[in-house]
């Protein structure tokens, strides 16, 4: 077989070619690019070279890779002409100069010292083709489809369980709640309004407070999330859940009479509660999308979501246990206490989990700019489930996009991407308008449907047994219409993608709830007119409502929580998350507030449950055109099933690292 490379005579017989390898102070140090060629490069750019440490600047040679008998290929002097150079293998790049095991020994330099032109029929090459940049965004390709075509493993399942833990105290203290406020307005609402129930205005504000918390807590930590790193803030904001709930459990009136009251301690609490809350939903949902693989990602996060419905099953479970403990003494007061308070402690569980998680490796290479740690933390906890911070190591950052207000300006100015911002915020506002209106009132349409029978003007025994009845009604709910709901979007969500699944769940609840809400008189109103629920109407009435539940998880209400955490770019994906969900918290708040508008007009009413059966209605009727609206408002999406982040992104990947890191001032 003949050999590639020339005769040890041939190379020889060239006078350009030295007759035996130059010094240190004759060439430039080389390295390997990954087509196995060797690359004379600058003498700065490799770190103690002895050609460095004398401060000498010698000639540029290239040794081809397979041996280095046949002596290295001085280059030409900086005046000559650079020209057109092509091989199967050999590229030439300004400042890099390669050469290639392909070539015969007559393509051995002349006296000009360059390569002619190869056979026409051979490729030819750009010439950045192997530059630093080219290599660095390689290199950054490579570590990024490791992550994207990983198995599932035991660090995703950790991930997992660590996020969805936040979810599930967070759904526990907004959902526990609905009953808990019942008690506190039997203890404490003849004091205030001479009523055994909270007055619309105290019921509005605690369960207000705690949405405009999760609404700030989701645009101050998704912002922050995007610079100060996910790792960094992730535990921060379950330290302020925990806190925040342990106190409203602690909360008291003021010593002076009616200058500070229960329900307004409870209102500061819950706010700042819901900014811990708010803080999670970016956190999680990010943290998840961007280490999870390409093909499982949004199974993983439906995964994580889901707990939120175990969060609110896990509440009325709680509160059965409770009633049933306290109704022999009769001490409502401790009673929502402790169903209040036993909301922290998932969350004290999963403090150390999630102050030990590992950076993302996205935000690590493209936000930090740290390209070798993230190669080396990929290897780390997905091949062998370990995480490990060098703190002494050098950091070099490469030149890359970054995020700046000139930047987002910029990026979301360009129709394609602010299209996609204005589909994710408004879809998750016609679902939380919804889903917040009806779940944040369960109680109240219980007792308006004569499920349950109201406590306002009830003593004690009478109260705990409705009480009990409001507990198990929230408990049929969830368990018939919300579990199954996620648990379907867990199994199709990689099957039918997000997009379909949030087209048929927007298209079911248009339907539902305007059924619900054109036919709300037959349900309740003939119920109370003949002096007690007819038991056919009230089963038909709960069936809707929990096919309503069960399609807003199989529908809107999970997707609206994946597709923002997958379609921005890493350095705007935390901020636009925090976004569209702080986007589904107004869309919470305005329910309330149609609640409470709609209780204020009907309150002259001769019955309070008039009121609410107005209230209700009303709801309904809204949540059905918001839900028709959600419907247009899918078309400005993308499907992300089964593609990567960087694909859905709508940015340039070839080329995302723009130079090397800048070379650092030596010490004097």
């Amino acid at each position: 077989m003949k050999s590639e490379y020339p005769s040890e005579a041939s190379a020889t017989s060239h006078s350009s070619v030295p007759q035996s390898p130059p010094t240190k102070h004759d060439y430039k140090p080389s390295i390997t690019t990954p087509a196995g060629l060797v690359v004379a490069t600058s003498s700065s750019s490799i770190k103690n070279h002895p050609a460095q440490e004398e401060s000498i600047d010698p000639p540029d040679y290239v040794l081809p890779t397979s041996s280095a008998k046949h002596g290295y290929i001085p280059l030409p002097s900086s005046n000559s002409d650079p020209p057109t150079y092509t091989s199967s293998k050999a590229r030439q790049v300004p400042g890099i100069v390669m050469s290639s095991p392909g070539l015969s020994g007559s393509q051995y330099p002349n006296e000009g010292g360059w390569y002619p032109p190869a056979e026409s029929n051979q490729e030819r090459y750009s010439l950045d083709e192997w530059s630093p940049e080219y290599i660095l965004n390689k290199r950054r390709q490579e570590a990024l489809t490791e992550v994207d075509n990983a198995k599932f493993s035991r660090f995703h399942a950790r991930v997992c369980l660590v996020a969805g833990v936040g979810f599930f105290t967070d759904a526990y203290d907004i959902f526990a709640i609905n009953i808990a406020s019942t008690m506190i307005g039997h203890i404490y609402g003849p004091a205030v309004n001479g009523q055994g129930k909270l007055s619309d205005a105290q019921d509005f504000g605690i369960k207000m407070a705690t949405q405009v918390g999760t609404l700030i807590g989701q645009l101050v930590f998704g912002w922050i999330a995007d610079i100060a790193g996910r790792k960094r803030m992730y535990g921060i904001e379950l330290l302020i859940i925990v806190f925040s709930t342990l106190a409203q459990a602690l909360a008291g009136s003021a010593a002076t009479s009616g200058s500070v009251t229960i329900v307004a301690s409870i209102i500061v609490w819950r706010l700042l509660m819901g900014i811990g809350i708010g803080g999670d939903y970016p956190l999680s949902a990010i943290i998840t999308s961007e280490f999870a693989p390409s093909h499982i990602r949004g199974r993983l996060m439906a995964v994580v979501f889901s707990t939120q419905g175990l969060g609110q099953l896990t509440g009325t479970i709680v509160a059965l246990i409770v009633i049933a403990s306290y109704e022999k003494s009769q001490n409502l007061d401790s009673a929502w206490r402790l169903l209040i308070g036993l909301g922290c402690v998932p969350g004290v569980a999963a403090l150390y989990f999630r102050f030990t998680i590992p950076e993302t490796p996205r935000f690590t290479m493209d936000i930090a700019r740290n390209v070798a740690q993230a190669t080396q933390d990929i290897q780390n906890y997905l091949r062998y489930g370990v995480f490990f911070v060098d703190r002494d190591a050098t950091i070099e950052r490469v030149q890359a996009r970054t995020g700046s207000r000139r930047d987002f300006v910029e990026y979301f100015s360009r129709m394609e991407n602010l299209k996609i911002l204005i589909g994710t915020a408004y879809s998750w506002f016609a679902i939380d308008f919804a889903f917040y209106g009806l779940n944040l009132n369960s109680s109240i349409i219980l007792q308006a449907i004569h499920y349950s029978d109201s406590i306002a003007n009830s003593d004690l025994p009478q109260a705990f047994a409705s009480l009990r009845r409001i507990a198990i009604g929230n408990f049929i709910l969830t368990a018939a219409g919300l579990l199954p709901g996620y648990i379907a979007s867990i199994l199709l969500i990689e099957r039918l993608g997000r997009k379909r699944i949030q087209y048929i769940g927007f298209s079911a609840l248009f339907v539902i709830f305007l059924i619900m809400g054109a036919g709300y008189q037959l349900f309740a109103g003939s119920a109370a007119s003949s002096g007690g629920a007819v038991p056919g109407r009230v089963v038909a009435f709960v069936f809707l409502y929990c096919l309503a539940n069960f399609f807003q998880n199989f529908g809107p209400n999970t997707t609206t929580f994946i597709i923002p955490g997958e379609a921005f770019p890493t350095r705007y994906r935390s901020t636009a998350h925090g976004i569209s969900a702080a986007c589904g918290k107004l869309g919470a708040i305005l329910a309330q507030v149609v609640v409470f508008a709609t209780h204020l007009s009907g309150a002259d009413s001769d019955e309070g449950l008039k009121s609410d059966n107005h209230a209700l209605q009303i709801l309904l009727i809204v949540c059905s055109v918001f839900m028709l609206s959600g419907l247009a408002s899918t078309w400005l999406i993308p499907e992300t099933q089964g593609r990567t982040l960087e694909d859905i992104s709508n940015e340039d990947q070839e080329n995302f690292i723009t130079g090397p890191p800048p070379p650092r001032m030596a010490s004097r």
